[in-house]
């Protein structure tokens, strides 16, 4: 018999994407077929458009977001409370969250361990984004 997996938000490590959202891993060890945790960011938070090799679910917990594929960022997709959308893998997606409130997620990454790929910064061997090695635009 296998013992239950209990990840408890409580005791979870926060990691922090930049100065409007963190995260904390749940099931998040690598010794279960999928990965979770719960992001909550700020109003004007905007995440790095990145990819995964795997799909991605995003199960809005509180609050509202506009999520799109890249391409896609002139017609986004407004997800509130109770909402979920699987974002493909391979096809680089953002979202941000909407509104005066904060927006609460839980990520669902189909695979045991985080692999993000960020289009304008770097990724730590857990799959978070560097924060200080953002890529200068050419118009700097």
């Amino acid at each position: 018999m296998h013992p239950l997996k209990i990840a408890k938000l409580a005791d979870a490590e926060r990691v922090e994407f930049g100065p409007l959202a963190f995260y904390h891993p749940l099931v998040a060890d690598g010794d279960t077929p999928v990965r979770t945790g719960i992001q909550t960011s700020a109003p004007g938070y905007v995440a790095p458009m990145h990819w995964h090799p795997y799909t991605e679910l995003l199960f809005i917990i509180e609050g509202e977001a506009d999520v799109w594929l890249q391409g896609e960022e002139n017609s986004p997709k407004r997800l509130k409370a109770g909402d979920c959308v699987a974002l493909p893998p391979g096809i680089p997606h953002s979202f941000r969250t909407v509104g005066d409130k904060a927006m609460r997620l839980l990520g669902i990454h189909a695979n045991p361990t985080r692999i993000s790929t960020y289009l304008d910064r770097k990724t730590d061997a857990n799959g978070y984004p560097i924060l200080e090695s953002v890529v200068k635009s050419a118009a700097e």
